[in-house]
């Protein structure tokens, strides 16, 4: 048999006869046949390796970045490039990876990105330079694009009909779990060997996958001809635009927003680049984009809301992290801290998929909200006495609100789509992932950047507090200059270490108030986004009534 021939029979779509109801709702998905109990459970065992395999694509390197940047010879800016190329590509990706799998069917799609992803992941191992390790993470988030997609469809398969919708919740909150198990698993695989540990594991994952997926194909698809010429044009004026945005968002309070030349540069190549793009759209027939169903109301409320719950939920990756941090807590030492921010996870999930009720969809977000509100509002009482355990019950609060709203925000979307046609399901992907992945990325860099603006207004205002006449002030110099007494001899050096020691013990001080700051900041959105949540719910219910009385 020809070699070609056998390419294109390993890559070719199985025929499986469908009863009607078993059929495809839409070209790119698989179908839905009654499967035994023993394959409903390798479905769900790697709907669930597939998921976390996406998740910890970004995550191992997101929350390893110190040890990354010390193994590789990296500065701060250059290290922050790493998971941010990886969202660059990854956030749009699939635009157009959906209709690859209308076109071409799901078991080619799975086979070459699930073997590049692999091979990426191999690629790392060898990889020792800055331009190297960026190229690699850019191709990695754009192959590892399809596999969020792919556990969702698994796991789709081991429920009947009916429970299809608890399934979608499951399936997209397997990935949020990557985080914290990340933080988790990474002391002990840094233990191991070092950087190389994490891409190893990474690896070991990709293959995992690629070799679940040949074992337990997904029921065929119905394929149809799906690309146009203008897709194309689309895409790349689209998701070049993003990727500048996400570029900025990810450095720009690491390099300062006033102070990089190329952020500016940026911000003037993305803006025309998103407009052509959305303007070939608008006048387009068959849209890759519909334009004029995104700018619906019930669209816009749901950006506005979905992206102002991300901002808040970063409060526990960027803001918690950070002040235990700054206080000398590294992963060694919170190892509970993130099982319990891990359990609380996954107990968000499978309680957002026990409770789920289609009617009322807008309930899960506002509960979410609201316990970030009061779980932020707590922290801001943080002081350099708080450690860990201080911080168990608030941060549990926060990781389950962050699982909880994540599945019905995403179905009050998707069912929208599909109510409006099944055409307007990639425009919905599509705007789900960039408000998923670039609302992290702008939590961190509006947070980050609130948190340095009001270190530096503490800072200026606890040295103006500072009196050196002051007797309590000359006790603190004096009992600085004493404690490095034995290994400086000179009084006027141990004066000048009392005073810098005083000085760094400000600068820590006024940084626990800047994250006190912060965590207030987010209580504040958090509560406003509640409030316009409450404040929908009430107009709803008010016209309800009145279409009832009329």
């Amino acid at each position: 048999m020809p070699m070609i021939t056998r390419i294109r029979r390993f890559f070719a779509e199985e025929d499986w006869t469908y009863a009607p109801h078993e059929a495809p709702t839409m070209p790119g998905s698989p179908g839905s046949p009654a499967h035994p109990p023993s394959r409903k459970l390798a479905y769900a065992i790697v709907g669930v390796l597939l998921g976390l395999t996406g998740g910890f694509g970004n995550a191992l390197v997101a929350v390893n970045t110190t040890t990354l940047a010390g193994s590789l010879g990296l500065d701060p800016a250059e290290v922050a490039w790493l998971p941010t190329a990886y969202v660059m590509t990854n956030v749009s990706a699939n635009l157009l990876l959906i209709k690859f799998r209308q076109q071409f069917g799901l078991r080619p799609f799975a086979m070459i990105f699930l073997g590049l992803y692999a091979v990426l992941a191999l690629a790392h191992l060898f990889v020792n330079d800055f331009s190297s390790a960026i190229l690699v993470r850019a191709a990695s988030g754009l192959a590892a694009a399809p596999l969020s997609t792919f556990g969702l469809y698994y796991i789709m398969q081991t429920v009947p009909a009916q429970a299809r919708l608890r399934a979608v919740i499951v399936g997209i909150g397997v990935p949020q779990c990557a985080t914290p198990l990340a933080r988790l698993f990474s002391p002990d695989l840094l233990a191991m060997s070092q950087w190389q540990a994490l891409y190893l594991f990474e690896l070991g994952l990709a293959s995992l996958s690629l070799a679940a997926v040949l074992a337990f194909r997904l029921p065929p698809t119905v394929r149809r001809k799906a690309f146009e010429p203008l897709d194309f044009v689309t895409f790349t004026l689209f998701a070049g635009s993003v990727a500048l945005f996400a570029a900025v968002l990810g450095l720009g309070r690491i390099v300062w927003w006033t102070q990089a030349g190329w952020i500016g540069w940026a911000l003037i190549a993305a803006i025309p680049m998103l407009a052509a793009a959305l303007l070939i759209e608008h006048g387009r027939e068959n849209p890759l984009l519909n334009t004029r169903w995104l700018a619906s109301a019930d669209i816009l409320r749901f950006t506005v809301v979905t992206l102002m719950a991300r901002i808040v939920l970063s409060e526990q990756t960027f803001g918690a992290v950070g002040l235990l941090t700054l206080l000398g807590q590294n992963n060694d030492e919170l190892q509970l801290f993130f099982t319990i921010i891990a359990v609380a996870s996954l107990a968000g999930v499978l309680l957002s998929a026990a409770t789920l009720n289609v009617e009322k969809l807008t309930h899960p977000v506002m509960l979410a909200v609201g316990l970030v509100a009061v779980a932020a509002f707590l922290d801001s009482r943080a002081t350099s006495l708080t450690r860990a355990p201080q911080l168990y019950v608030t941060q549990a609060l926060i990781a389950f609100a962050g699982t909880f709203f994540l599945g019905p925000a995403l179905l009050f979307g998707m069912t929208r789509a599909l109510k409006a046609g099944t055409g307007h399901l990639i425009s919905f992907i599509a705007l789900f992932g960039i408000i998923n992945s670039l609302g992290g990325l702008a939590g961190s860099a509006i947070l980050g950047t609130y948190q340095v603006v009001r270190e530096k207004a503490n800072s200026a205002a606890l040295v103006q507090a500072i009196d050196p006449t002051d007797p309590i002030v000359q006790a603190r110099l004096q009992a600085g200059a004493a404690g490095v007494g034995r290994v400086v001899g000179d009084a006027g050096l141990r004066a000048a270490e009392g005073g810098a020691l005083l000085a760094r013990t400000a600068t820590r001080e006024a940084n626990i108030l800047a994250y006190d700051d912060m965590f207030r900041l987010v209580a504040l959105l958090a509560a406003m986004t509640f409030a316009y949540l409450a404040f929908l719910l009430i107009r709803r219910m008010v016209r309800a009534r009145r279409e009832g009385t009329a």
